[in-house]
């Protein structure tokens, strides 16, 4: 016992050694566990944020200017005032966002009744603001239409008042969540990535004929791989924890750090298992790729991180039970959005476990035939 575990030890350095000779996988673990959670958490925002927006007031009137000095920061710039000719030239120039055209006689044939369009142009290469910009000068626009007509800011009383407290992100920041969800998704994807290219950099190094003639098994192979790897993206996961969630995003962890590492360990012993699996059947890198998205992206997106999994049919519910990421999941955000303890997440602990054995078993008798 005391040599296999020796064996195990020495093959797992020998692994992360080799990691540390590839700066591509050194790379992408550093970004993704930095850029890549940053950039995710906060690409598309809830509101528009110092937007740009050139108007053409027409018609100078009281009902006009109430509109251009409702747009005001954070969540746009102030106001340039245009003519026709610089709406089209300053989009096309990128020196507008947006573009507001009030016509003349605007506040006339509001009072009267007739109901008058207002023009506004959207630079949709703008992909963050253009998403969520639209419908909020939409809003602002109506809100200030609807206080002139009524000549007072109408607050409407209804019988009954819903009074709506939030829990674990009282402004419900998507940047939150997001930087949460995508932390579990980059220990997923690296997990399997690290563990897959290790083998295949064996087999295409022909490093696994070396291994072959040593007094090694092909368990202590696999359990050195799986325990390196896993070992580098907790770490990583870690410190993306502390230093990019809590420390650049500021976003407050609730529950215990050691109990989300506890299942992010389980989970990794699942997915690094799978990664394995996947570089027996892969001959190259190309080839791990091609398999890793189209197992990857349907784990990330039914798995309830992106979509409830209530929102699924049930049939999807019940088969991605079988799949380790949906407990992750479950597990992880009951810890870290709702401070959940080892009494309340143990059924996921536990899922993890059976099915982490489950997939290493069978990677493991796939390793055995492929050495064969």
């Amino acid at each position: 016992m005391g040599r296999r575990l020796s064996n195990i030890l020495q093959l797992g350095i020998k692994e992360l050694r080799s990691l540390y000779r590839d700066p591509a996988l050194v790379l992408l673990i550093v970004y993704a566990f930095s850029l890549g959670i940053y950039s995710s958490a906060t690409g598309v925002p809830e509101a528009p944020h110092r937007a740009t927006i050139g108007v053409i007031d027409e018609d100078q009137s009281q009902a006009s200017t109430r509109i251009v000095n409702a747009f005001q920061l954070p969540y746009f710039l102030p106001p340039k005032a245009i003519n026709l000719a610089e709406m089209d030239s300053g989009m096309d120039a990128a020196l507008y966002t947006f573009t507001l055209n009030i016509p003349p006689n605007f506040q006339r044939d509001l009072l009267a009744g007739r109901r008058p369009s207002i023009q506004l142009n959207v630079d949709a290469t703008q992909v963050s603001q253009a998403f969520t910009g639209a419908g909020h000068i939409q809003q602002i626009i109506n809100a200030e239409v609807a206080e002139f007509l009524a000549r007072h800011r109408q607050v409407e009383a209804y019988p009954i008042q819903a009074v709506v407290h939030t829990e674990f992100n009282p402004n419900l920041l998507r940047a939150w969540f997001g930087a949460v969800n995508e932390v579990i998704n980059q220990i997923t994807m690296l997990s399997i990535i690290l563990t897959g290219a290790a083998l295949i950099r064996e087999r295409e190094h022909g490093t696994i004929e070396h291994l072959l003639v040593m007094p090694v098994t092909s368990f202590e192979i696999m359990s050195a791989k799986v325990w390196s790897m896993g070992l580098v993206v907790l770490l990583a996961s870690a410190l993306a924890l502390r230093f990019v969630v809590e420390g650049w995003l500021q976003v407050p962890i609730q529950g215990s750090i050691a109990l989300f590492m506890a299942g992010a360990a389980l989970h990794l012993f699942a997915t690094t298992s799978i990664g394995i699996f996947f570089g027996t059947v892969a001959r190259s890198m190309p080839q791990l790729g091609l398999l890793i998205i189209l197992v990857l992206i349907p784990l990330q997106i039914l798995s309830g991180g992106m979509t409830p999994r209530e929102s699924m049919p049930e049939l999807v519910q019940h088969i991605m039970l079988l799949a380790p990421t949906t407990h992750f999941v479950e597990l992880a955000q009951a810890i870290l959005f709702r401070g959940a303890g080892a009494a309340i997440v143990w059924p996921q602990l536990l899922a993890l476990a059976v099915i982490g054995s489950a997939f290493f078993i069978g990677a493991l008798s796939r390793l055995r035939k492929s050495l064969r």
